[in-house]
């Protein structure tokens, strides 16, 4: 017999944020003293402390219900502390609805848009909400026990850091004074607020240290930290209050990600930054000293980029030129036809083209949309750009302030401004891009449209010692080698993705891939004809590959930018800066990248959090739509995970359970697909892989029926087990190793559904021959041979001579009996090359005629030599004429 819970119909309901504080919990309490009859929400806190002092010292204090025990019915007035925001409050949803509803709000943190807005609204810029509450007290005469006044001064004493947080009021110590009159225990207060630190915190306290940056926004030091962390970190805001005292920062943001949500802590002692506005812009919030947010669904990168977004907006540059341009600047040379320049325009999709001199690239003047449309319309775009451009003498540099810019596209009634560095144009500013900027809508249109990591920030590192100590000799010297032809052309150059990536997983290093920040093809043509290499470019891709003389190869390419123009689609691809290079890259894990020019040399770059991950073991996604953009891309994050043992993030995890969701890998040609498998089937242990695919359902977008069964693994446990065996003893022997993994993939299936996984996955002639019509044909001997054993050595060559080396590993792998596959087995290793020494020439010199018969001689002869005879040629030759004889063949 279950007990009906008994419900309560309060006319008034207090409450205040999730995850509550001493002073939430000391504002509700007083609040409960102002509102006699009334019941308290209590949102729960994480904190143990505060569980186990409220559970077992102050829970009497307290007029508590559960919020499914109350009846809201005839709730007229719901009171709100210590916070505005509706995101934070938990279990009063039902109550929010109603329309006559009165709701009284005391916080001390300043009003955001989108907020709650009260009925009453008490705030006040005090250290403390409950300090608010208490002045209240106090006008009222309102009698505060010891205990109660012990829990509001714990609420004064936390908030304000014990008084040394700079948002602390003369109103904080005047009535935290107040409360020890009232007999606030002092030692209580101090048990609970000055808590030593665990060593699980000191170890998060290091990581967090270790990996700080510095970015100066407008000559102010903006400190930050962002790392990932296994489970939940708690009290992680007196690890970063110890961060500031420790280093002695003005600002710091420390960002943390825990599961699928990034903490973000923010503290800050500057005038020129409001960190409550800079959290609320990132859901959260705080007042101008302290603040905090949580961002969920969303990578780290992500999450820091946009942080530094919003730090720019409030700190506004005096030198905006790198800010405002758009770059690389889009151009073309006078002598192009006023056809060419509207096709650019509409390709770039830009109102103003910059021309530049043919031989000089001297910057002439500029041709807009507008002009190039009407010459079209005029039939005159045959005519050079040259004749119809407007003038233009104005540029500016990247250290330009915004007056200087003002001046230029303002008083002298520039359309556009190219920006100069060494008297080469790195971007321009067009009279949209300064509009944007003066109305501080700069930042929302260019988020509404693309990518921008323009605020992040690289961390590097210097890694000399550890290429000195991972490579050899040859590979050291060609980084080397590498690093002078990019100081002798005047371009950077560095070593990317899986080479750094292996570098520091300390795994083998097979492939070099360089990125130059410019031209690609001219890079590797200079290095190859200084080196004595051959060299093949790819224009479209702006690649090239150079190839030594013993075949040793080095992949070369331009700094790129990508972009979809549909979901699944090829990237088109653009020429850009290293930055931009990484950015388009899969996984965090994969956009490191080591510089190697002479005077930077061994310096990692880690713009995304590589490194980190690395150390973590996770595999990270950069952008919250590559899944939907690349589908294949969910391949290359199970297959990595599988590789190198990683787990794949949380939220990258929910990216791609959405990506699914949404049907993107639908959209995926079957050869992409079938390319992806390959590489996971050309693991050395592609089972853990299967499986995860089959846990995201990744089989069913492949075929509706294929799912991964418990004889399917043992079959993918066997497979391993022999090709493991073939690869020691036959090293040597090349065969494709995915395709045996995957015709067990198929084992069991029917012929039709086998065809229908083909045919989506667009297999070639002869593969599609091998997984279907071979595979089917190995299982059914297999089968014969089981139920035939013992077989002689000639019924068993006979039988299997014919299958390739993938389809025989696959039947190893596949008999369970076990005599069977020891006979499979010696096949393999002794008579499968067993071959007839003389040929047709030698039965014809014997005597014998040619025809059908040399086919049987020959096999005869096979035969023997299985039995142990004939070890000889004329032992064979002897064998054969007897043969002919006795079968009147000559």
């Amino acid at each position: 017999m279950s007990l009906k819970k008994q419900t309560i119909s309060p006319r008034t309901v207090i409450t205040s944020h999730v995850n509550s504080d001493f002073d939430a919990i000391g504002a509700m309490l007083a609040a409960q003293k102002l509102y006699p009859e009334s019941v308290i929400i209590f949102p729960g806190s994480q904190e143990k402390n505060l569980r186990d002092f409220f559970i077992h010292s102050m829970g009497y204090l307290f007029n508590m219900a559960n919020p499914d025990t109350i009846d809201f019915s005839l709730t007229q007035r719901l009171v709100i502390v210590d916070t505005r925001k509706k995101s934070r409050l938990s279990g009063v949803e039902p109550l929010l609805e109603k329309q006559d509803l009165i709701i009284d709000i005391y916080d001390h943190h300043p009003s955001l848009p989108g907020e709650i807005k009260g009925t009453y609204d008490l705030s006040k810029p005090y250290g403390a909400t409950t300090t608010i509450m208490c002045e209240l007290l106090r006008e009222k005469k309102i009698h505060i026990s010891s205990d109660e006044a012990t829990v509001m001064a714990l609420g004064i004493y936390e908030d304000t850091g014990s008084f040394t947080y700079s948002s602390t009021t003369r109103a904080d110590f005047e009535q935290a004074g107040f409360l020890v009159s009232c007999g606030a225990c002092l030692s209580t207060i101090s048990s609970l607020v000055v808590k030593e630190m665990k060593t699980e915190q000191v170890t998060w306290l290091n990581e967090l240290i270790n990996e700080m940056t510095t970015v100066a926004v407008n000559g102010i030091q903006i400190h930050l930290s962002a790392i990932a962390a296994s489970h939940y970190i708690p009290d992680l805001a007196a690890i970063v209050q110890k961060i500031v005292r420790m280093e002695n920062l003005d600002c710091f943001f420390a960002l943390v990600l825990m599961g699928a949500k990034v903490h973000v802590i923010a503290r800050n002692r500057l005038h020129e930054l409001d960190v409550g506005k800079i959290m609320g812009g990132l859901g959260g919030g705080g007042h101008f000293y302290a603040a905090s947010a949580k961002v969920a669904n969303q990578t780290l990168p992500q999450v820091e980029m946009r942080l530094m977004e919003l730090i720019e907006q409030q700190v506004r540059h005096v030198r905006v030129a790198k800010k405002l341009m758009s770059s690389p600047a889009i151009t073309i040379t006078a002598d192009k036809s006023c056809l060419d320049a509207a096709k650019k325009i509409i390709r770039y999709n830009v109102n103003t083209l910059l021309v530049l001199d043919l031989h000089t690239n001297e910057y002439l003047g500029f041709i807009t949309r507008h002009v190039a449309e009407k010459i079209l319309h005029h039939k005159l775009g045959h005519q050079p750009v040259v004749d119809y451009i407007e003038p233009g003498t104005q540029s500016v540099s990247l250290s330009c302030d915004l007056a200087d810019i003002e001046h230029k596209i303002i008083d002298l009634k520039q359309r556009v401004v190219p920006v100069m560095e060494n008297r080469v144009i790195v971007g321009v500013i067009t009279r949209t891009d300064l509009l944007n900027f003066l109305v501080e809508h700069n930042r929302e249109v260019v988020l509404g449209e693309k990518t921008d990591i323009s605020g992040l920030k690289p961390r590097t590192k210097y890694v000399g010692k550890l290429l000195n100590r991972r490579l050899d000799k040859r590979v050291l010297t060609l980084l080397s080698d590498i690093g002078n032809a990019g100081d002798t052309l005047g371009v950077e150059v560095f070593v990317v993705g899986g080479f750094v990536r292996d570098l520091m997983l300390e795994r083998p290093i097979e492939d070099v891939d360089i990125v130059v920040e410019g031209d690609g093809i001219a890079f590797a043509s200079y290095f190859a004809s200084m080196h004595n290499c051959r060299f093949h470019q790819h224009r479209k891709f702006n690649t090239a590959v150079i190839i030594f003389e013993d075949g040793y190869k080095v992949d070369v390419a331009s700094a790129r930018l990508e972009y979809y123009a549909t979901p699944a689609a090829l990237p088109v691809v653009e020429n850009s800066s290293i930055k931009m290079d990484l950015a388009r890259r899969d996984f965090t894990i994969n956009t490191l990248a080591i510089s190697l020019n002479t005077e930077t040399f061994g310096t990692l770059i880690d713009y995304f959090g590589g490194v980190r991950d690395v150390k973590d073991k996770i595999v990270r996604i950069i952008h919250n739509l590559s899944f939907i953009e690349d589908p294949t891309r969910i391949f290359r994050a199970i297959k990595f995970s599988n590789r190198f043992g990683f787990r794949i993030g949380k939220v990258t995890s929910n990216l791609i359970g959405n990506a699914l969701n949404v049907g993107a890998v639908k959209h995926l040609s079957g050869l992409r697909v079938l390319s992806e498998l390959k590489q996971i089937f050309g693991e050395d242990n592609p089972l853990p892989a299967v499986q995860t695919m089959a846990d995201y359902g990744l089989d069913k977008v492949i075929h509706h029926d294929l799912k991964l069964t418990d004889a399917t693994c043992a079959l993918f446990e066997s497979v391993g087990k022999t090709l493991a065996w073939h690869d020691l003893l036959y090293e040597e022997d090349a065969y494709p190793k995915w395709a045996v993994y995957f015709m067990a993939w198929l084992h069991g299936y029917a012929f039709t559904m086998s065809t229908q996984i083909a045919d989506r996955l667009m297999f070639p002639v002869k593969e599609r021959e091998l997984l279907l019509e071979q595979r089917i044909k190995a299982e059914q001997t297999i089968r014969l041979i089981e139920r035939s054993y013992p077989v002689s050595n000639q019924q068993m060559y006979w039988w299997l001579i014919y299958f390739k080396t993938e389809c025989l590993l696959f039947m190893l792998a596949l008999t369970k009996n076990e005599p069977v596959r020891k006979a499979i087995s010696h096949f393999y290793t002794h008579q499968r090359k067993t071959q007839p020494l003389m040929g047709g020439k030698d039965l014809k010199s014997a005597g014998i005629k040619p025809g059908p018969v040399y086919t049987t001689i020959l096999n005869k002869i096979i035969e023997q030599k299985l039995d142990g005879k004939l070890n000889t040629m004329d032992e064979e030759i002897e064998f054969a004429k007897h043969y002919a004889s006795e079968h009147k063949l000559i």
